[in-house]
């Protein structure tokens, strides 16, 4: 059974950080993309960060380029985001997910993408 894990989260201040955990057992973690996504109160699920099978290729949506990191170590089946200058408006639940495909480019949309995590709340005050 696929568990991914979430964990890290809390509450900060505007400017503050933080960095999420995302353990996963299960599955054969290397061989998969991971992502992480977020979702505000009364909005949809948005994606946040891609990283590669080996770590080797990233990408992030433009509102969190220069603040975020994302990056995993197969050796502990760990993803992880790192998160600096958090603003109010990055307050959301966190999500890990593994990509469906086990090959290909990073991607991007929900769909695309097939185990889950529960989640954990990242709130940011002002």
């Amino acid at each position: 059974q696929v568990q991914l894990v979430e964990s890290g989260g809390g509450l900060v201040q505007a400017g503050g950080s933080l960095r999420l955990s995302c353990a996963a057992s299960g599955l054969t973690f290397s061989s998969y993309h991971m992502g992480w996504f977020r979702q505000a109160p009364g909005k949809e699920r948005e994606f946040v960060a891609a990283i590669s099978r080996n770590g080797g290729v990233t990408d992030y949506a433009d509102f969190v380029k220069g603040r975020f990191t994302i990056s995993r170590d197969n050796a502990k089946n760990t993803v992880y985001l790192q998160m600096n200058s958090l603003k109010p408006e990055d307050t959301a639940v966190y999500y890990c997910a593994a990509d469906r495909t086990t090959s290909g480019p990073l991607h991007y949309r929900r769909f695309e993408y097939v185990y889950w995590g529960q989640g954990t709340q990242v709130t940011a005050s002002s």
